[in-house]
């Protein structure tokens, strides 16, 4: 179905990483390339500290990331592009008008949740795991849709 899932977000320091570590850890051994980017990324940065640990406290890998940009060498066939935000998804579109054929769309709204996943962004730890936790349930959502298209 698709051979590249990207994550985006408005930096890629927490909520792309945090997607892309959930989906990998709930799809193993699968042939399909999980990627988080950034719409704003000026110089490559590490994980944001708290998502970093809400990370670690959950099991998923996150030595050695620095975040990357979204760029048109990421928009391959059977790419699908999953924004955190409406504003993200319509951004990506604008970026990128010569990615015709490329599926971008909302998390939450591919899986028919009704909230944005809210940035987390100068919140506490508790905030991190709260959007760590919608993230995980959208993302659970995700995997049961991919699994019937099989």
């Amino acid at each position: 179905m698709y051979n590249k899932i990207i994550f985006v977000a408005e930096n890629g320091t927490c909520r792309a990483p945090m997607a892309a570590g959930i989906l990998k850890d709930m799809l193993p051994g699968k042939q399909i390339e999980i990627l988080p980017r950034g719409l704003v990324v000026l110089f490559p940065e590490p994980l944001n500290q708290k998502a970093e640990a809400v990370m670690i406290s959950n099991g998923l890998p996150t030595e050695g990331y620095m975040s990357q940009p979204l760029t048109a060498e990421d928009l391959e066939e059977n790419t699908l592009i999953l924004t955190m935000e409406k504003k993200q998804q319509q951004k990506v579109l604008e970026m990128f008008p010569e990615a015709k054929g490329i599926e971008v769309y909302v998390l939450t709204e591919y899986v028919g949740d009704e909230l944005e996943i809210a940035d987390p962004y100068g919140g506490t730890l508790q905030m991190y795991g709260l959007c760590y936790e919608m993230l995980s349930s959208s993302i659970r959502k995700f995997v049961n849709i991919l699994n019937e298209g099989e």
